[in-house]
């Protein structure tokens, strides 16, 4: 009796001991390191508030308060968000401080010139996201026997594409905040956050897109997705140099009146959470649907990779045809070309891509956790778009094609959920509803502004 009740002690002490262990407070689960960051995030966000508060109203001063335990909050969850935040805030700052209020220095100092001014930025982001694409692609073909120190050539390749890929993220915060800055210098009113065109939104989910795929990346411990995903991160990036060139685009603009809101800095990003991970959802189902035919002998039976094409090559013939086409012929022809030698690659090299990636196990989890967390932002967007919609136009609703897409994107996404959660959705219907829905949201963000007219015509093409 006394064994057994020694035995249910100890039992129970291990067992108060698990719980408290699980149940450890929040706060209580931090180091020195941690708390260390949250001192450097808060001083940072003070000194932003206090030096630049003048040119905020008291919105965006509740929402720049409000951004302090968020980023601490991030910085906890995952720590290579730390590092990215202190380095692209001291280069931010080190890039602001070297205009001294003169616009025209961009082109007297020399890292502003070569680096730090928001166009040279972004620049250095869409090569550094170039170079990242074509060192995954290397690496999934690169040997994968260990070599003489320890890592393969597949391995060592990948890595790299990876660390590239980090400091084009970085390089695109950088410039985002510099310019934000720049538009003040050109005018008070003309200062805004940089999400009001294509231009700064093609940057924003450039840089989104890349960073969602890095935290797979780590969460998964795998690389062998970033060949897929960051094509689509470069495909974004070859369309906003080629808008750029026809539109000389980068150019700061004062905001047209509708988007005078503080709605616009919340409404936005949302958005863009939503579109850079139904984005990397959609590559992801491709990678299923390449590593599930990879042992299918009859080529007519290769649809995700026919469709692939069809899709690439589709695209430069819209853009061809539109207002925007001025002499831009020859990239169009580039692209084409490039995008040929893309599908045919994936076609010819599918046994050794199937080989590298992921079970389809982990590539069906992939998609199901990004659309999850894509929906739920775009959800959130949507309703922040609606309260906006009441304040500018004084409805919350008024069938615009924008919103009437943005409509038809959510209940797709939503019944995407619905079966995967109460029907047990999964694998090739799934991967391919994913892929479907990467054409339904595109043509939200992108075709409506191309084809369709209305309330949102200020994000026209």
């Amino acid at each position: 009796m006394n064994t057994m009740t020694s035995i249910n002690t100890t039992t129970l002490s291990a067992g108060r001991g698990s719980t408290l262990s699980l149940n450890e407070g929040y706060f209580a689960k931090r180091d020195v390191l941690d708390w260390v960051f949250a001192l450097l995030v808060t001083g940072g966000f003070l000194y932003a508030f206090a030096r630049y508060s003048a040119y905020m109203d008291v919105y965006e001063k509740g929402i720049l308060l409000g951004a302090i335990p968020s980023a601490i909050a991030l910085g906890w969850f995952w720590r290579p968000l730390r590092l990215l935040m202190l380095v692209v805030s001291g280069f931010a700052l080190l890039g602001i401080n070297s205009y001294q209020g003169d616009l025209g220095r961009a082109e007297q100092v020399f890292w502003l010139k070569y680096f730090l001014s928001s166009q040279s930025a972004i620049l250095w982001m869409s090569v550094l996201f170039f170079m990242s694409t074509i060192f995954y692609w290397l690496g999934m073909f690169a040997s994968n026997t260990p070599s003489a120190s320890g890592a393969s050539h597949s391995a060592t390749l990948e890595s790299l594409g990876s660390k590239i890929a980090w400091t084009g993220v970085g390089m695109a915060l950088i410039g985002t905040l510099v310019r934000w800055y720049e538009s003040y210098l050109i005018g008070a009113d003309v200062g805004h956050i940089p999400v009001s065109n294509l231009y700064e939104v093609f940057v924003l989910f450039s840089w989104m897109t890349a960073v969602f795929y890095l935290y797979f990346e780590a969460e998964y411990k795998t690389r062998s997705l970033g060949a897929f995903v960051m094509l689509v991160v470069s495909g974004a990036v070859g369309f906003l140099l080629w808008y750029t060139v026809v539109r000389d685009a980068h150019q700061i603009q004062p905001l047209v009146p509708a988007l005078k809101s503080w709605w616009m800095k919340l409404h936005v990003p949302a958005n863009f959470i939503g579109y850079g991970m139904f984005a990397l959802t959609a590559m992801v189902s491709l990678s299923y649907l390449v590593k599930q035919q990879a042992l299918e002998t009859r080529w007519y039976k290769l649809t995700p990779l026919w469709l692939l094409g069809v899709v690439l090559c589709f695209v430069p013939i819209v853009f061809r045809k539109s207002p925007l086409e001025a002499g831009g012929s020859h990239y169009w022809l580039g692209y084409l070309l490039v995008s040929g030698l893309i599908a045919g690659g994936i076609l010819l090299g599918r046994k050794r891509i199937a080989e590298r990636l992921p079970s389809l196990e982990v590539l069906d989890d992939v998609m199901y956790r990004a659309i999850a967390v894509g929906f739920a932002f775009f959800t959130i967007a949507t309703v922040l778009g609606a309260l906006w919609a009441a304040e500018a136009w004084g409805g919350y609703w008024s069938w615009d094609p924008k919103e009437t897409w943005a409509l038809i994107v959510w209940l797709n996404y939503a019944a995407w959920l619905h079966m995967r959660l109460m029907k047990g959705l999964r694998g090739t219907v799934a991967a391919w509803w994913a892929l479907v829905g990467l054409v339904v949201t595109t043509f939200a963000f992108l075709g409506v502004n191309m084809f369709l007219s209305g309330l949102h015509s200020y994000g026209t093409l």
